[in-house]
């Protein structure tokens, strides 16, 4: 009897449908929110496939800040766990899931064994290239872009009221809340934004536009 995959997988996955060895061993888990799947430091555990919700994965420093690196989502690859496993590495970051999140976990063996696949290697390989994009753009954003044209980026592309909370939006910068909430008070002074708690509503996305292409204040 052939392998049966779980729901969704080779949807979302379709360089597995060439491994139908390994599917049999590919069992869906359900985690809540918060969860934390892996740490900084850890060995890999395996090549995580994510079928439903959504993997926050970041760095942490001795201080306590912290630095969102990337999200994984259905379809997406954790750039982390792909490097630990091709170096036989601990974890650079840790990942912690945003909401009710489904996945499956390819095994460290089954992941190498998968390699020798053609199609599932330049499917890994494409994944990475576009995660290492992603990353250069996130470095780039940090060392050259001022942090208030970088707050007033993270507030656009929500409407015209963002929920969140000023640790939240810290953390998404790798930055402290003190410096956000210092900022958020000046945008308020100057008419861009109205701020109440754990909401933000814009009143001048002109001038946060032009704020995040660096042409504000």
């Amino acid at each position: 009897m052939p392998a049966t995959a779980p729901p969704d997988l080779l949807t979302l996955y379709p360089a597995l449908g060439a491994l139908h060895p390994l599917l049999a061993r590919l069992t869906p888990m359900t985690v809540p929110a918060g969860t934390r799947l892996f740490r900084e430091n850890d060995p890999c555990q395996g090549f995580p496939l994510v079928l439903v919700g959504e993997v926050r994965v970041s760095r942490s420093a001795a201080n306590g800040r912290e630095l969102e690196l990337y999200r994984v989502t259905p379809g997406e690859m954790c750039l982390v766990s792909s490097a630990g496993l091709f170096a036989d590495q601990p974890l650079t970051a840790h990942g912690v899931s945003t909401c009710d999140t489904t996945l499956c976990l390819l095994s460290p063996p089954d992941f190498h064994a998968a390699l020798g696949n053609e199609a599932f290697r330049s499917y890994v390989l494409g994944l990475f290239a576009a995660r290492m994009a992603d990353l250069t753009g996130l470095i780039e954003a940090i060392a050259f872009q001022k942090l208030d044209s970088r707050l007033a980026n993270a507030l656009l592309g929500h409407g015209q009221q963002r929920k969140t909370t000023h640790q939240a939006l810290a953390d998404e910068l790798g930055t402290v809340r003190e410096i956000v909430t210092r900022l958020l008070h000046r945008f308020e002074r100057d008419g861009l934004v109205e701020l109440s708690r754990e909401s933000i509503t814009i009143r001048d996305s002109a001038g946060l536009r032009a704020l995040a292409a660096g042409q504000g204040g």
